[in-house]
């Protein structure tokens, strides 16, 4: 074992010094060649555009300003996605020159344990991170008409950044647990995995399938929903006892005591604070499932908002499939907005961080009305929202504005349930029956 490690990591070592580094180097080279041809075509623009409004002279300054103010922002929405590229390719850099400064170090070193505790990267660092394809706007110039100026001026065309998905997606990894029914998953980091399923204990798992460590709900129920928050702690709820928890080590801690409300799903944000669905405790024993749900934003235990949603919530028995859970999960997107998906209503609801109702998706137009079963939700880096359709054993990826953008329906899934989004837009996906995880790449 110790000697096919050392080949393992020979042959990483070649590949990243051979292959990898270098096409990274050459995209970070790129990247200022970009900059400089962004430049040269958006001061191309102002030009034109200047000439156009000399000769329209000073009744039409108003218009051209507002039109360079339109250049300005799109200039620096093109340099910001740049710098974003530029930004993660040198995170990217950074990591593999650290990599192989240790490759160098454990292929000196007889120490056994080191060696084998080795994990290879080369996988995940072959692929670039995400490009952006641009379609560059330009400046169409009209005759002028005194009698018409605004229409006369021309029109600027949109700045579209564009970053392409894959024709069929990846598969990275495939994990295995020991959960004969698996529902939901969080990233602790690209490596790490907290799972729950059909019994009482979370459990945290590597890319390869290790169990890595297990902890068991305070109050031996099953646990509703699981987050990692971002300092890499697991909150979970419960909502037969109507709290969300902690996990700190070896030790659970309550961090909400709800009174006449069960917890559902949840997330942790952008800034730490929590996002928690919860509905009417009395739904428990009445079933009357038509009852207000309402989101939650806690900083720790202390509520700083409350969402009311009008949508219907069963607790027990959902569409047909014979889980004792309620499939309601939220998350919150890039650009802020909340997003839930609701299995019990057919939909996906999107508001905003003030909880302004933004839009309502039910699928994409080629599907009939009341067919879409959403259960888990996340959101990417381009502030794509992706939902599970488990019946249908596919995923929808639709944008920010609720557009459908395509399915995820040809990686071998099966009963696709919980979703998690790493920090390189890699997606994580829990299939109910097989007990498995799939790392799947869809960006290209």
């Amino acid at each position: 074992m110790f000697e096919k490690k050392k080949e393992l990591m020979q042959k990483d070592l070649q590949e990243l010094e051979k292959s990898i580094y270098p096409k990274y180097q050459e995209a970070a080279t790129n990247i200022q060649v970009q900059r400089t041809d962004v430049r040269k075509h958006y001061q191309k623009l102002a030009t034109a555009l200047n000439k156009q409004g000399e000769a329209l002279h000073t009744e039409i300054d108003t218009v051209i300003k507002e039109m360079k103010s339109e250049i300005d922002d799109m200039d620096a929405q093109h340099l910001a996605a740049i710098d974003e590229q530029e930004d993660a390719i040198n995170h990217t850099i950074n990591e593999m020159t650290q990599i192989i400064l240790d490759l160098k170090r454990l292929l000196d070193t007889s120490d056994v344990c080191l060696v084998y505790e080795y994990t290879s990267r080369t996988e995940e660092l072959r692929s670039l991170p995400a490009q952006f394809q641009v379609t560059l706007p330009n400046f169409f110039s009209k005759e002028i008409n005194r009698g018409q100026i605004h229409q006369q001026i021309g029109f600027m065309s949109k700045l579209i950044i564009a970053y392409p998905l894959l024709d069929e997606p990846r598969i990275l990894a495939d994990i295995q647990t020991r959960y004969e029914k698996l529902y939901s998953v969080s990233c602790l980091s690209g490596s790490e995995l907290w799972t729950y399923g059909d019994d009482n204990i979370m459990r945290l798992y590597n890319l390869q399938g290790e169990l890595l460590r297990s902890v068991q709900t305070k109050s031996r129920n099953e646990p509703v929903d699981i987050a990692v928050t971002r300092y890499g702690r697991l909150v979970y709820s419960d909502y037969w006892d109507g709290s969300v928890n902690l996990v700190s080590g070896t030790q659970i801690q309550t961090l909400i005591r709800l009174q006449g409300w069960g917890p559902l799903g949840l997330c942790s944000t952008s800034n730490g604070d929590l996002l928690v669905i919860m509905t009417n405790e009395d739904d428990k024993q009445t079933r009357n499932y038509d009852t207000q749900t309402k989101i939650v934003r806690y900083s720790g235990s202390v509520e700083k908002r409350c969402i009311l949603l009008k949508h219907r919530v069963e607790p027990h028995f959902i569409s047909g499939i014979s889980f004792k859970r309620n499939y309601s999960y939220v998350t919150e997107n890039r650009n802020l907005d909340i997003c839930v998906s609701v299995c019990s209503s057919g939909s996906l609801v999107v508001v905003s961080a003030d909880g302004k109702y933004r839009f309502r998706y039910i699928g994409p137009p080629s599907i009939s009305m009341g067919s879409f079963l959403p259960v888990g939700i996340t959101t990417d880096s381009r502030c794509n929202i992706l939902t599970s359709e488990y019946k249908c054993h596919r995923i929808h990826i639709i944008d920010q504005d609720g557009n459908f953008l395509r399915y995820i329906d040809n990686s071998a899934l099966q009963y696709p349930e919980g979703l998690c989004i790493d920090s390189r837009d890699n997606l994580f996906v829990t299939e109910c029956h097989s007990g498995k995880v799939k790392k799947i790449q869809y960006y290209k």
